[in-house]
């Protein structure tokens, strides 16, 4: 089966075709900005464009940032506040004419890791971790998802954790990995009493930086990369047709 997965971010919108028997592209990937401001009506547009741009008239899965509970949009964090109560799914399917699903974007990103991913196969309490500009979470437990969790939001040195552990503070703050990596291993320790995860799996593009960090994190907790990377997105918003 082939889906057009789009991702939907504050500040890209990206898409391919995906091939859902494993995984892969069978496009080349197309990203837009978002637009400025993120308004339902500007972003609507760019979902149209992105359809044009492959002729596509399949099915579309669909990652947002925002929790997503039955196509209906309920916060909203790095687009416009006009979002919230937005029937989204219903919206792209008036706007393409395509039977849509959506989903949280970091949900949709696990649920790559989990079916095509570092979390293939596997059995028990899993949490991807995506460290990117905030923190996002999406728990699974048996290959099955607890939706809209808020992990990255839970209180941690005075504040939401991702406000000193998210990627984006380590670039802003010029933390070297050492001390990031001992800041990220304590917040993961606070998560791990909160969820008790068999596994962590880190996504964002701090995965691929894995081995600057990774001596850094306490071996009891079971932490390893994402292996999807910036696919994850795209690969797993098609993959809510699977």
């Amino acid at each position: 089966m082939e889906v057009l997965g789009i991702d939907i971010g504050g500040s890209g919108m990206k898409a391919a075709i995906v091939d859902l028997e494993n995984g892969e592209f069978i496009s080349e990937r197309k990203r837009f900005q978002t637009p400025k401001p993120a308004t339902p009506e500007a972003m609507m547009e760019t979902v149209i464009q992105l359809q044009n741009h492959f002729d596509w008239s399949g099915s579309i899965g669909c990652g947002f940032p925002a929790a997503i509970i039955d196509g209906i949009v309920k916060t909203a964090s790095n687009i416009d506040k006009s979002w919230i109560e937005k029937p989204l799914a219903n919206m792209i399917k008036k706007a393409t004419g395509c039977d849509t699903r959506v989903m949280n974007d970091v949900d949709v990103a696990g649920l790559a890791e989990m079916r095509f991913g570092a979390g293939k196969g596997l059995k028990g309490t899993i949490l991807v971790l995506a460290l990117g500009s905030g923190i996002g979470s999406a728990l699974f437990h048996n290959q099955q998802l607890m939706p809209n969790t808020e992990l990255g939001h839970i209180q941690f040195r005075g504040d939401k954790a991702e406000a000193s552990v998210a990627n984006s503070i380590r670039e802003k703050e010029d933390l070297s990995w050492e001390v990031w990596g001992k800041r990220l291993n304590s917040y993961l320790v606070e998560v791990h009493k909160l969820v008790w995860p068999d596994l962590i799996i880190i996504g964002g593009g701090v995965s691929k930086k894995f081995q600057n960090y990774q001596k850094f994190i306490d071996e009891n907790l079971k932490v390893i990369p994402a292996e999807l990377r910036n696919h994850a997105g795209i690969v797993g918003a098609a993959s809510q047709f699977l």
